[in-house]
């Protein structure tokens, strides 16, 4: 299929500059993807559309204060955002203006509570960071780090916790699994007494699920990995949820993309921790998930494709434009959308 399948046009003031005042109170928009009829809610409905038995997977992953600004010791200022850890303590970044961050140049951020050098400057244009910091990096990163948020949201919002998901426990994100963070712990204890199961898997989330398909047929996209972890219990969980014939429904690509990376062709799953770099498109057949709980996507990413593989190509595009129509909130801090 074309890249350009995917576009749809959208105006610019439904794209959700900040998060929803109550989490649960976002609008949901309920697809059937059986029959293709839509349906307007609101998020906190979404105990309505879950079964006694049915099992969630979330990402419990948490977004690192990951966007860091360094003087240079020549006065220049680059921003760096920190992808991911290295085996070797070093951390793989982004740098902008690139051309300011060359091997063996050094910065100071947070007027010296951390130093850097660059240490690699690697194919794809990043680098390799080395810092120098006294304590643990994650706590100088909540001293001196800003939210790594996308750029279609133009302001810095001033509660951290407003872009982690209630449940977010595991550091290692450069962004949030956004659908999570409609979720509210009033949310979940209405869900256990209906009887539904949460499970939990851990997948950092990279900026290769948010870059821009550059090619056009997009079969030649490649997708950057990501590392992520199936504990043991939510393996059972899921395993005794499709033996009793019920439905594992993930919240978020980030969950969906894990499972189905590690699933077997039954569907069932087992611990591991592994890296992926699954790319879900239209034509691709799903062993695990049955039901998606996921936000509204920038056209032409690799995102909507695996909505549309899930609802089905006709479905998606035309709830989109649906969406579009009723001035839904879209993007990372906008509405939300259930596909059952």
């Amino acid at each position: 299929m074309d890249k350009s399948n995917f576009f749809y046009e959208l105006p610019p003031e439904l794209i959700a500059q900040h998060p929803c005042e109550q989490r649960d109170n976002s609008r949901l928009l309920v697809l059937d993807r059986k029959n293709g009829e839509i349906y307007h809610k609101r998020f906190a409905d979404i105990v309505d559309y879950l079964d006694e038995g049915d099992t969630l997977i979330l990402n419990d992953t948490k977004v690192i204060p990951a966007r860091i600004f360094g003087t240079k010791t020549s006065g220049a200022l680059v921003e760096f955002l920190l992808l991911k850890c290295l085996d070797n303590g070093c951390w793989e970044c982004l740098a902008g203006p690139g051309k300011k961050a060359k091997t063996g140049d050094e910065f100071s951020f947070g007027d010296g509570i951390m130093t850097g050098k660059v240490k690699e400057v690697l194919e794809n244009g990043n680098r390799v960071m080395e810092f120098y910091h006294e304590g643990n990096i994650y706590e100088v990163l909540d001293e001196i780090g800003n939210m790594p948020l996308p750029p279609y949201i133009t302001e810095q919002i001033s509660d951290k916790d407003r872009y982690q998901t209630v449940y977010a426990k595991n550091l290692g994100s450069a962004a949030a699994p956004t659908a999570g963070l409609h979720f509210t712990d009033e949310l979940f204890e209405k869900l256990k007494n209906k009887g539904v199961n949460v499970g939990f898997v851990t997948l950092h989330v990279g900026l290769g699920t948010f870059r821009p398909v550059k090619v056009e047929k997009i079969e030649d996209h490649i997708m950057h990995t990501e590392s992520y972890h199936i504990p043991k219990e939510t393996a059972e969980l899921i395993n005794k949820t499709k033996e009793n014939g019920k439905r594992v429904v993930c919240v978020g690509t980030t969950s969906c993309r894990t499972l189905e990376s590690a699933s077997f062709d039954d569907g069932r799953v087992e611990e591991c921790s592994n890296d992926t770099g699954i790319f879900i498109y239209p034509g691709y057949k799903f062993k695990c998930m049955e039901g998606l709980i996921t936000n509204f996507h920038l056209p032409e990413s690799t995102l909507i494709m695996l909505v549309s593989a899930f609802a089905g190509y006709e479905s998606t595009m035309n709830a989109y434009k649906i969406a579009v129509e009723e001035k839904y909130r879209f993007f990372s801090f906008g509405d939300a959308m259930i596909i059952i």
